[in-house]
């Protein structure tokens, strides 16, 4: 395995899968982290590493996953006390999920913390790093370090915010990082209601630098607010079983592909590539020698739909409610 270390993520949780049928899939590699080393993973041949706390019970069909994928675990805290994080995933027939933590007690906050010293020393090389906050209460400590070492942090809201923030909170929230990824409920909890390049408009005056608005089936808005530019990219075509996790691939193919490119809009086309593998199963896809040709193969035709275009110039300001 390269031992040198490009991008990483954050966050591990063992999914126990419950249908509405009554059928379950145990033990299902979940939690964001390995979801967003994916969409990383699709579009580099660099090194991916994964951090979090795991229990010396983490599955040992999770970790060959991870290893079939290529994918870094030094960041992974082994703790002889607390067990892997665990929940139920319950599934309703219309796809609604609902999560019951099995996990309890200071297990959630052990494996779920992130502190600077936590961080591999491999790791301080990187060249970007992704993960959830809850917007209320990001951890702005380790984003700040990370970035004073250069590098390039991307975020994305776990949840929508449980209350409105005050204005300094959103300004040191979207400030904190240099790429900020909601879907279009968790953007409106935060910024209010509106059309999705008002919603941008609102987050870009809040300093955040690049937005990525996910909505789904209805594609992304990718926009840059030092240059203005800004691109719809449509979702790409593909059966969807389960949309978990797709958001967290979208934002790891989307930080690699900036950083790898330098152009928003290849960075958005990559992002919703990865996205689409995530949607066609539950939980992680296999691991395939073919996945890079697949995932060229649907950039390519994403590129043939013709449907990627700027979006209309954003309203002034003073246009704005």
């Amino acid at each position: 395995m390269n031992t040198g270390i490009d991008y990483f993520t954050f966050s591990v949780i063992i999914d126990d899968l419950v249908f509405h049928d009554g059928r379950t899939l145990m033990g299902v590699l979940g939690g964001g982290g390995p979801q967003t080393a994916f969409g990383m993973k699709l579009w580099t041949q660099g090194g991916v590493g994964l951090c979090g706390g795991v229990g010396l019970d983490f599955p040992p069909e999770a970790q060959a996953w991870l290893d079939a994928m290529g994918i870094d675990t030094r960041g992974l805290r082994r703790d002889p006390v607390h067990r892997s994080l665990r929940a139920w995933q319950i599934i309703e027939e219309d796809g609604r999920r609902t999560q019951v933590w099995r996990t309890r007690g200071e297990t959630i906050p052990t494996h779920l913390a992130l502190r600077p010293d936590q961080v591999p020393d491999a790791y301080w090389s990187a060249r970007g790093f992704h993960f959830g906050v809850h917007p209320e209460a990001p951890n702005l400590r380790i984003m700040q370090a990370l970035r004073e070492r250069g590098i390039v942090v991307s975020i994305e809201p776990f949840r929508e915010a449980s209350r409105p923030l005050s204005d300094a909170e959103l300004s040191a929230l979207v400030g904190a990082c240099d790429i900020f990824s909601p879907n279009l409920v968790e953007a409106e909890s935060l910024v209010g209601s509106g059309d999705p390049m008002t919603l941008i408009r609102r987050l870009t005056d809040a300093g955040a630098a690049i937005v990525a608005l996910r909505m789904g089936a209805e594609g992304s808005i990718v926009h840059r607010a030092a240059t203005g530019e800004t691109w719809c990219i449509p979702a790409t075509r593909t059966p969807v079983v389960d949309p978990v996790g797709a958001g967290n691939a979208y934002c790891g193919a989307l930080l690699v592909g900036w950083l790898e490119t330098g152009d928003l809009r290849l960075a958005g086309l990559y992002a919703a590539v990865a996205a689409s593998f995530l949607v066609e199963q539950y939980g992680l896809p296999a691991p395939r020698p073919d996945l890079r040709q697949e995932a060229e193969r649907r950039l390519v035709s994403l590129l043939d739909s013709h449907s990627i275009s700027n979006t209309p110039s954003m309203p002034p300001a003073s246009t704005l409610p």
